[in-house]
């Protein structure tokens, strides 16, 4: 790994810690993370969602991430308060590992920003 990575994983494992912290739990895994972002980016609560409703929070909560470096933009919300993005820059081909990593950088930022 290189130190670039190491460091990455270093304020990964931080802010699994804060999310234990807050949650009483730790997130499993990135989409976990990525669902709580979208609950939060959607803001009507904590409630039931169907299989389909998950995967669109963490397509929410993806595109919102994103947007800190360009790659989406918010283009409103619906009848029902869902926000719908709007690609503006093409995102670079990246294998699974380097798809990861780019959510992850997102991730910690978001939380930077929103939180702090």
């Amino acid at each position: 790994m290189y130190k670039k990575d190491l460091e990455l994983e270093k304020h990964w494992h931080g802010l699994m810690l804060k999310l234990q912290a807050w949650l009483g739990k730790t997130p499993a895994d990135l989409e976990s993370v990525l669902f709580l972002i979208g609950v939060n980016e959607l803001g009507q609560g904590v409630k039931e969602f169907s299989k389909e409703e998950k995967q669109d929070l963490m397509h929410i909560a993806t595109c919102k991430v994103l947007s800190l470096s360009g790659f989406y933009q918010l283009e409103g919300l619906d009848e029902a308060g869902w926000p719908h993005w709007r690609s503006i820059k093409k995102l670079p081909h990246f294998d699974l590992l380097e798809q990861e990593k780019l959510l992850k950088m997102h991730i910690l930022e978001y939380f930077d920003t929103e939180y702090t």
